[in-house]
């Protein structure tokens, strides 16, 4: 009996070690990635891959302490459709602070997005940063962008920058079954000193787990100016921020 005892003190120690061990070696941050098949590559509503497919990933770094970092890429082709451009990608790189205070949430952070690419003299930059704050409540989500630099290389018709252009937008995701969420957004995109660029979008739709994937679907409009000689029509003939059917396929590693 008392060997018995002892082997039961002896296992229970051991297991007390191991189990502080491990919480110890826990890492205080996570590293995740993501890939995304899509029909086509929208953003605020409006095309980026004049209606052709795209391939898209990210890395994200998240530390317990609120803080994080990440990195995304897709092909686009809108630089590239207006002639003389090559810049057939486009990197985002971001960073910032979240946390909650039971369920509000709160995010806020910085944004570049930038296009790597060769452009002819005199083109003005579409690499463009922006700031972002948003809070959450339960399954709703309010957000605001600020650019802190022309936005996406867009000038003003009178030649002024467009630095100081706003995105405010609304999110619900709201789950209907396991693995299965219903997903509406509205947003409204203001480009400083150029009314006619300046729209609402929307989407609806949903997404669902199967097969080790996540797949979504969505229908996404805006009142964008995509008539011909308008600004969000391009040199193929096409209404970029036309309604249309968008379909996605992704894996979170």
């Amino acid at each position: 009996m008392r060997k018995t005892l002892i082997a039961t003190a002896l296992i229970a120690g051991l297991a007390a070690s191991a189990s502080v061990r491990a919480e110890e070696a826990k890492a205080p941050y996570t590293l995740t990635g993501n890939f995304t098949l899509a029909s086509e590559y929208i953003y605020r509503g409006i095309a980026q891959t004049n209606h052709k497919p795209a391939i898209q990933g990210g890395l994200d770094f998240a530390h317990e302490s609120g803080i994080y970092l990440g990195t995304w890429a897709s092909n686009i082709s809108w630089l590239s459709d207006a002639g003389g451009i090559s810049a057939p990608i486009e990197m985002d790189f971001y960073g910032g602070y979240k946390g909650a205070v039971g369920d509000f949430g709160y995010d806020v952070g910085l944004l570049q997005y930038y296009y790597p690419g060769t452009y002819p003299d005199g083109f003005t930059s579409p690499n463009t940063l922006e700031g972002y704050v948003a809070g959450s409540y339960k399954w709703i989500t309010l957000k605001g962008s600020y650019a802190f630099t022309n936005l996406f290389g867009a000038k003003a018709p009178n030649g002024d920058k467009t630095s100081g252009s706003y995105y405010l937008e609304a999110n619900g995701t709201v789950p209907v079954a396991e693995g299965v969420n219903l997903i509406a957004h509205v947003g409204y995109q203001s480009v400083k000193g150029f009314d006619d660029a300046s729209y609402t979008d929307y989407k609806l739709g949903g997404t669902a787990d199967a097969l080790g994937l996540t797949f979504g679907l969505f229908y996404s409009g805006t009142n964008a100016k995509g008539d011909a000689g308008e600004f969000y029509h391009n040199a193929f003939d096409k209404d970029l921020g036309a309604g249309r059917i968008l379909f996605t396929v992704g894996k979170t590693l």
